[in-house]
């Protein structure tokens, strides 16, 4: 069995629903409290011990992703804070190479992953570049891959155990169920995925959650399956096939927080939720806002 030694992480959307602050900083970039989504990312798949991390960029962010200090490493006349640990401002860890893709029309999921396929020939992980799984809640000073999530984790232990491709799955309430694929399993496996069905129609309360590992014969079935037939729901063709060919593996992800920053609401509740699991913030927040509620 090879090992994971790629992660793709899905940075192309356009993030029309978090205009006019999309229109600054890309969804990617926004900061949860005081770090960026992206580092967040980088650390999750870092964690894990890959070699390469591909992101897959829209023509729009390619300027404000790819060009950034953090990732290009460029701080000459940027004042730093001795206060606090390297990895904060050069999140990518020195043996860490970075590839950047561009996907140059909005296809879905499937399609980004398509684009930076042709650098990778082994099994690879998915990263929802919006999406955040997160089992702990570092302060700053606590950054970099030791204390990043262990989403990620999990599902590489998952495919080293049964050797299939898998996805990370979370339990949501009945309200979320019209959001996102929900999925039947059976066992450690996903038998069939309903996207946005009514609570009435739903086979389970959980969803995929914007994390996957995937075996190299997926560009095979994006050839299979093209985007040109299957439009945006291609992704879903092809984890069908793995359904009713290989299998495609569950791993619940029940003791992560899902952070979603594709829409203000929950962007903002994520902020929220975030601070009072810090330690190093709940302190002082939780009376502030215990005293702003009732007033």
């Amino acid at each position: 069995m090879k090992s994971v030694d790629d992660a793709i992480i899905l940075a192309g959307g356009q993030g029309t629903r978090m205009l006019p602050a999309s229109s600054y900083a890309c969804k990617e970039v926004l900061p949860l409290i005081d770090t960026p989504i992206l580092n967040h990312l980088i650390w999750e798949a870092c964690k894990c011990k890959v070699k390469t991390i591909h992101i897959v960029i829209s023509p729009l962010k390619k300027d404000i992703i790819k060009n950034s200090r953090p990732l290009n490493g460029s701080f000459e006349g940027f004042n730093m804070r001795n206060d606090l640990p390297e990895s904060v401002l050069t999140p990518l860890p020195k043996n860490v190479e970075i590839i950047f893709h561009e996907q140059k029309i909005a296809g879905g999921v499937g399609h980004a992953i398509e684009v930076a396929l042709k650098n990778i020939n082994g099994p690879f992980l998915v990263l929802l570049g919006d999406n955040l799984l997160m089992d702990q809640h570092p302060s700053l000073i606590q950054s970099g891959p030791i204390y990043a999530s262990n989403g990620c984790k999990k599902l590489v232990n998952f495919y080293e155990e049964n050797e299939i491709s898998c996805a990370g799955i979370i339990k949501v309430g009945d309200q979320d169920l019209k959001k996102y694929g929900v999925v039947r399993l059976d066992n450690e496996k996903i038998i069939e995925i309903m996207e946005k069905p009514a609570i009435a129609d739903a086979p389970s309360n959980y969803v995929l959650c914007g994390r996957y590992l995937l075996e190299n014969n997926v560009k095979k079935l994006l050839e299979k399956y093209t985007l040109q037939k299957y439009g945006e729901i291609q992704s879903i063709a092809i984890f069908n096939h793995l359904i009713n060919n290989s299998g495609f593996g569950a791993v619940k992800l029940d003791e992560f927080v899902m952070y979603d920053s594709g829409e203000p609401i929950a962007w903002l509740k994520s902020q929220i939720d975030h601070a009072l699991r810090r330690d190093d913030l709940k302190n002082d927040f939780i009376p502030w806002l215990k005293n702003r509620l009732i007033e």
